[in-house]
């Protein structure tokens, strides 16, 4: 059972009060404590009037009291035509008036702390009190919303996390990944960090974040496909979808390309595996089929037609001109078949959207019109660790190195000479790449 009462509770509690039944009977009913129901109902009870501040004239005649004598020294004249109640010399009349009734009611001090079945108050003038289960339920929920809000730390404590924090952001580091990689040290949630910043706290702003949006739900699209080309007889979505649901043991590999500015030159052929967010950078002089079928070769020759087949089964990708030989992508240069490739709808990329998304990573790295003429394949497989070792909520707090342990994927690891990098230095900002 929940510490808090629930609107339901409290809805009983209304019902029961209005039926005249004492806080034992409720807190039977509920499986409450006597005393937490006259707690809810003392502090969440509704007066109709306003209560008067400490001082004030409570009196329940001050709204049309007419007396202008009440002061023994007011002289023959009286107070020249003033009402007590409105006294310029601001004298409280309500302490020396002889018929002076206060509005507060004491019935109010004991059980059940509110008028719902007084009898006297249809004619009574006093400030009356109720219990209303809703009203009561929206303040509640409000105390709840404030005791949560503010900052909980000392300026000690925040300055210790804004040392840690900024340097980490500064090299393009995630929230996530901080907080995953330094939780003890923090002290402090994802969420709490995020709402920190947008207060000011620490010297680091939302535009140093590599990524602060809200995404809107996407709506489902029809996808129109009235030609089916003859690279895609065979290779549809459809038909990937019904090659998994006969072989849902196989691994899916999801393939893309990315590039650089608008002048022609390389181009980063990009692999990732869907079950743990690897993704794999190469590096080709340009975007035709010859340079992806070359890749495709090279891995073959590296690993070796049986280990390719186990690592590269089933491949999805989209319906770019450089993917358009299937046949030669799907057999080695001695007819030899080594994976199956299929086609996403046209213009759905939305179809493989781990490769998609991991292209936002390359981007912090390159930013869209960066040229990649001038990169080298050491440098594409450093920018291939450093994503690689980012840690993903998605992964429980694992960074997909973590999560390539099989055998065929440490071999693979060790014929490309790829490496984790530590959490702290991990970087994902231009800086990463020197020229």
């Amino acid at each position: 059972m929940s510490k808090h009462l629930s609107l339901q509770e409290r809805i009983i509690i209304e019902r029961m009060i209005g039926q005249g039944f004492s806080f034992a009977t409720i807190a039977r009913q509920l499986e409450r404590s006597p005393s937490t129901i006259a707690r809810e109902v003392q502090h969440y009870r509704c007066f109709v009037d306003r209560i008067p501040l400490p001082g004030e004239n409570d009196c329940t005649s001050k709204n049309f009291c007419k007396r202008n004598n009440v002061c023994p020294d007011s002289g023959f004249h009286g107070c020249y035509g003033y009402r007590c109640s409105r006294c310029p010399d601001n004298i409280r009349c309500f302490e020396i008036c002889d018929v002076y009734e206060s509005s507060h009611c004491n019935k109010l001090d004991k059980p059940p702390y509110v008028c719902t079945k007084c009898k006297e108050r249809q004619k009574c003038k006093k400030n009356h009190a109720y219990y209303t289960a809703h009203r009561a339920n929206a303040a509640h929920l409000t105390t709840l919303r404030e005791a949560h809000s503010g900052i909980r730390k000392s300026p000690e404590e925040l300055k210790q996390i804004g040392k840690l924090i900024k340097p980490l952001i500064q090299k393009g580091q995630s929230l996530n990944h901080i907080c995953t990689t330094h939780a003890d040290e923090l002290g402090v949630c994802e969420r709490t960090l995020y709402n920190y910043i947008d207060n000011n706290v620490f010297d680091v702003r939302n535009i140093d974040l590599p990524k602060k949006v809200v995404y809107r739900q996407r709506r489902a699209r029809r996808t129109l496909t009235r030609i089916e080309y003859q690279y895609r007889q065979g290779r549809t979505y459809e038909d990937f979808k019904s090659f998994m649901e006969a072989n849902p043991h196989l691994p899916v590999v999801e393939m893309d390309t990315v590039k650089g500015g608008r002048q022609k030159g390389k181009v980063f052929l990009t692999m990732i595996f869907r079950q743990t967010s690897f993704m794999l950078i190469f590096l080709m002089k340009d975007g035709t089929q010859q340079s992806v079928l070359a890749v495709f070769d090279a891995l073959t020759e590296i690993l070796g037609q049986a280990l390719f087949t186990r690592l590269f089964p089933v491949i999805l990708t989209d319906n770019g001109v450089e993917f358009k030989d299937p046949n030669g992508l799907e057999h080695t240069r001695y007819g030899i078949p080594r994976t199956r490739v299929f086609f996403c709808d046209p213009q759905a990329s939305w179809q493989k959207p781990q490769v998609e998304n991991n292209h936002k990573l390359i981007r912090r790295i390159l930013p869209k019109g960066t040229s990649l003429n001038k990169l080298s394949i050491a440098d594409v497989t450093l920018i291939t660790c450093h994503i690689n070792s980012v840690l993903r909520e998605q992964l429980d707090g694992k960074t997909p190195f973590d999560l390539m342990q099989s055998e065929d994927e440490k071999k693979l690891l060790s014929s490309l000479n790829l490496s984790p990098i530590p959490p702290d230095e991990v970087t994902l900002k231009p800086t990463l790449i020197r020229h």
